[in-house]
């Protein structure tokens, strides 16, 4: 099918331009073509952006899948406008050989929408005690994690990072150092003080940074800090970037607009890390303003309705992300100004694309990898509106400007709204 979106508003190379733009067997033309369209769809009110990438996502198979599958979770990705995610290795099994990683691989051929790359563990079974077999998985996968649990040996995460560099791969490290958390569940702050609950220290995550920017200076070792949540773990990045550490990291839209205040009695609030205090969050708004965070990845992490149901002590960890990212981002940063578009791009698509060198480009002559948004229209986020099968968000009610009309990813639609699927050539 050959469409035309007439007079959008398309951001290239960091610049607006209102232009046509077509895509015509799966390739990007800027301006019109004298050809037949099947579809044009007049774009006065729409921008085309290119389309996101995400290196922190749950999809929960092989192993999980009554939590979400790869077909739901690449969805959902299309959805919430992204053409690539990177998918974490908490599976069962793990893919920390390359036999366990090809149940993977075989679900994502059959099944993704969007171009979908899983990491390999850091270690068997994501135990912590023997390294995977990374010299046999690695052309397969986007780099190594152990997310969801810290390597809590110093000498196995040096040896890890060893591997990686020969790789030429990331490591990208869930910290938290297990000796620190003491049953806790959320932020060890105000909130936990007030309601009885057990709190997760700040020092059990940035504990751990510190010690593997230390490994990353010994080993050269291109290394990736997933989900920090404290000002602490911000100031050490900031650090570590300043004496040239091949250090990056990731934060997520929820601990850049909500914080410990916003806690209530619900599971949708549970994550790990948890939300933290104000002063964190301000914290890492400063990082993002002068690139200590690098990118927004959204942990999302879908669950079941019942396990969801336990309020905060006893629900599992994990919320879902990744149909919300984009329009929180954009309602909370860019429409009160407090970054540019082009910022939150270069979050979004631009740096979690070259640290992962992830192909996600989107450019005139090659295959379509884009996404159109209504960024004018305010609604409320219902979960139920989701193509995830999780549902829990904490930002469930909230009125967000930014409506995901389309996404094409390699030069095919992987998400359409409604309003838009009927329409023809006229």
């Amino acid at each position: 099918m050959n469409t035309l979106f007439k007079n959008a508003n398309v951001y290239i190379d960091g610049v607006f331009s209102r232009t046509d733009l077509s895509v015509c067997d799966g390739v990007v033309a800027f301006g019109s073509r004298d050809i037949f369209y099947d579809r044009i769809i007049p774009s006065d009110s729409y921008t085309v952006l290119p389309g996101f990438t995400d290196v922190h996502v749950h999809f929960r198979e092989p192993g999980f899948s009554y939590k979400e599958t790869i077909a739901s979770g690449s969805l959902a990705a299309a959805h919430g406008g992204y053409t690539a995610v990177c998918t974490m290795p908490n599976l069962n099994p793990a893919p920390d050989t390359l036999s366990n990683l090809r149940a993977q691989l075989i679900a994502i051929d059959n099944d993704a929408v969007i171009k979908v790359i899983p990491y390999g563990t850091i270690t068997l079974e994501e135990k912590g005690e023997v390294l995977s077999e990374m010299d046999k998985i690695y052309p397969f996968v986007a780099g190594f994690s152990d997310d969801g649990r810290g390597v809590q040996s110093r000498e196995m995460m040096k040896s890890a990072m060893f591997k990686a560099k020969s790789l030429n791969k990331v490591i990208a490290a869930h910290c938290e150092d297990n000796s620190l958390l003491f049953g806790g569940y959320i932020h060890d702050g105000v909130y936990a003080k007030q309601h009885g609950h057990r709190g997760i220290c700040s020092e059990s995550e940035w504990k751990q940074i510190e010690r593997d920017i230390a490994l990353a200076e010994e080993t050269g070792c291109s290394y990736h800090v997933c989900h920090i949540s404290a000002k602490e773990s911000v100031e050490l990045i900031r650090k570590a970037k300043a004496r040239g550490v091949d250090i990056t990291c990731e934060t997520g839209p929820h601990y850049l607009v909500l914080d410990e205040n916003d806690l209530q009695e619900d599971g949708r609030f549970k994550m790990n890390p948890p939300l933290r205090s104000t002063e964190d969050r301000l914290a890492l708004i400063e990082g993002i303003l002068d690139s200590t965070v690098d990118m927004i990845a959204t942990d999302h992490a879908p669950h079941s309705a019942e396990e969801k149901s336990r309020g905060l002590e006893k629900s599992l960890m994990g919320v879902v992300g990744i149909e919300t990212a984009f329009p929180v981002m954009y309602t909370h940063f860019v429409k009160t100004g407090k970054i540019t578009m082009k910022k939150l791009m270069e979050l979004l698509h631009y740096n979690p694309c070259k640290r992962f060198k992830i192909d996600n480009s989107f450019e005139e002559g090659k295959k379509a990898n884009f996404t159109v948004f209504a960024l004018d229209e305010e609604y409320e986020i219902n979960p139920e509106d989701f193509l995830s099968a999780g549902r829990a968000t904490p930002f469930a009610g909230n009125r967000v400007y930014g409506k995901c009309m389309m996404t094409f990813c390699e030069g095919m639609e992987a998400y359409t709204d409604l309003s838009l699927r009927e329409r023809t050539a006229e």
